[in-house]
């Protein structure tokens, strides 16, 4: 392997684990406040209304999880560049 692609490599490496590392707390993040919100409709009477999660936390979801998937389809493109040198 030449230097060039090596470097396009480390270079695509790079860009590949900050997304893998959003994508994995993010989904943490998401399952954790699930599990709080199961935990606090157990607790509520049976004809009170149901708890979701608001609208700030669930844009914020989606926002990082588009960035991680981004960052991911980056670093698979800029590999894929490195093999055509």
């Amino acid at each position: 392997m030449a230097l060039p692609a090596l470097l396009i490599n480390a270079i695509a490496l790079v860009v590949a684990c900050p997304g893998a590392v959003l994508l994995f707390i993010t989904r943490l993040r998401a399952q954790r406040a699930m599990a709080d919100l199961a935990a606090r409709s157990e607790e509520r009477a049976i004809d009170q209304p149901m708890l979701f999660l608001d609208i700030r936390t669930e844009r914020a979801y989606r926002l990082a999880y588009r960035i991680g998937f981004a960052c991911l389809g980056l670093a698979l493109a800029t590999s894929w560049l490195s093999t055509h040198l």
